[in-house]
């Protein structure tokens, strides 16, 4: 995970308005609204990374409910599209879905339905292998 953050860190682009980071009750918050809790490793991406703008790729965020990448607002959104409520959507990408899944997985839902690529064990190895190659 510290490599990983550090990675982001390291390509984190400079753009006029940057984001902010959330606290705690910022996640507690977005939390309410989805009615899901976040899983540990979530939390904590979101607490450390959730500013970091790179790739073609934009995470959801919790700090700035105006934010196009609002938790609650994406999660809505794939909800309605047919994403399972119990996943979580972690990352738009043109049209599906990057989500995690009960246990904290991290699963692609594409065209109505979870792929059958293997899941990312976590957030953090979908951000190595996914977002910072983006």
């Amino acid at each position: 995970m510290e490599r990983v953050i550090a990675e982001l860190r390291a390509c984190c682009e400079d753009v006029p308005v940057p984001l902010d980071l959330p606290d705690m009750d910022d996640i507690i918050d977005a939390e309410e609204q989805i009615l899901v809790s976040l899983d540990s490793e979530f939390r904590q991406f979101m607490l450390t990374v959730s500013d970091v703008i790179y790739g073609t790729m934009e995470p959801v965020t919790v700090a700035d409910p105006n934010s196009h990448t609002y938790l609650p607002e994406v999660a809505a959104v794939a909800w309605s599209l047919g994403v399972s409520r119990e996943l979580i959507p972690l990352c738009e990408y043109r049209g599906s879905y990057y989500c995690t899944n009960e246990i904290g997985e991290v699963v692609f839902w594409e065209n109505g339905a979870v792929t059958d690529e293997d899941p990312w064990a976590d957030v953090w190895v979908w951000a190595e292998h996914v977002w910072l190659n983006s």
